[in-house]
Order: C-alpha cells, then sequence, then structure tokens
C-alpha cells in the first residue's frame, strides 16, 4: 500500500464512519515500534505504522485507522480526544473503534545485559542493569565493600 492510497483509504473512512472529511496528511511512519498508529496534534496529522500491514490484515488497519479518526475528530472539535475522556471512549463504541491494537513484536529484541555484585563481608547479591561505580556504594545490611562478581 501507498502513501496515496492510505490517504485515499483515511478519508474514506473518515466520511463513512464519522460522517466528516479528514483534511490533514496521512503518511506511514516506519518508526513507530510499539503502537498501531498516532495522531499528532500539532499539524492534524495520522501517521499508521507499516508493521501492521505486515503482521495483520486490513481489519486491523481499518481499526487503528478509525481509532485514529477519534482522536483527530474529537480533538478539531474541541472535545475530549484523550484515551481516558469520556467523549473519546462514547466515540470508540458508537464508530466500533478498537481501543488497543494487536501486540507488534517484542520492542527490544536484544536480552539486556545482568551485572551481579556481592558484598565482601556478609555475601548479600546485588543484580543490577547498570553498571555502578562499587567505590561510591556500601553494602545496605552490613556496610562492607562490593565488588563485581559477573558481567
Amino acid at each position: 500500500m501507498e502513501q496515496h492510497d492510505l490517504q485515499r483509504l483515511i478519508q474514506q473512512l473518515s466520511i463513512e464512519a464519522f460522517g466528516k472529511p479528514f483534511r490533514h496528511e496521512a503518511r506511514f511512519n516506519a518508526r513507530l515500534r510499539t503502537t498501531g498508529g498516532r495522531y499528532k496534534l500539532l499539524d492534524g496529522s495520522i501517521e499508521i505504522n507499516p508493521t501492521v500491514l505486515e503482521l495483520y490484515d486490513r481489519e486491523e488497519l481499518i481499526g487503528i485507522i478509525k481509532h485514529e479518526l477519534c482522536h483527530y475528530h474529537l480533538h478539531q472539535e474541541g472535545k475530549g480526544y484523550r484515551h481516558g475522556d469520556a467523549d473519546f471512549k462514547r466515540l470508540l463504541r458508537e464508530t466500533g473503534s478498537p481501543r488497543y491494537c494487536k501486540p507488534l513484536g517484542k520492542v527490544n529484541d536484544k536480552p539486556r545485559k545482568i551485572y551481579l555484585y556481592e558484598c565482601k563481608s556478609c555475601r548479600l547479591e546485588y543484580k543490577r542493569r547498570k553498571r555502578m561505580d562499587v567505590r561510591k556504594y556500601r553494602c545496605g545490611k552490613c556496610a562492607g565493600e562490593i565488588a563485581l562478581v559477573q558481567n
């Protein structure tokens, strides 16, 4: 699907589901990782994650577009456009739009490194995701020295 096809689809869905035109730009954004789409408040545009088309069918794409159009139309009218607002939840129900999109994969594919530290006196272990400067810290149990065991 091309950018102009996406623009046409969003304009068509806006008229069919909401009875109002979509007058801004629609585009694919491959940098979106965890979400299916995004409505941008500043310029009124809608961005769609192209991964949705790769992983799921056209119905999932339409659901995401309708969800973003709910944000769009409510914001344009000055009503509650945020996820927690009653106006937004009501419009989702009225248009049959999904509240969430299906998962698009893992946010971070590579496993995180774990650093294991140990107190030299009482042998209490500390697991950390970030390296720490052992000269600045002491054991919370016995105030002994801490040493890196494995990284």
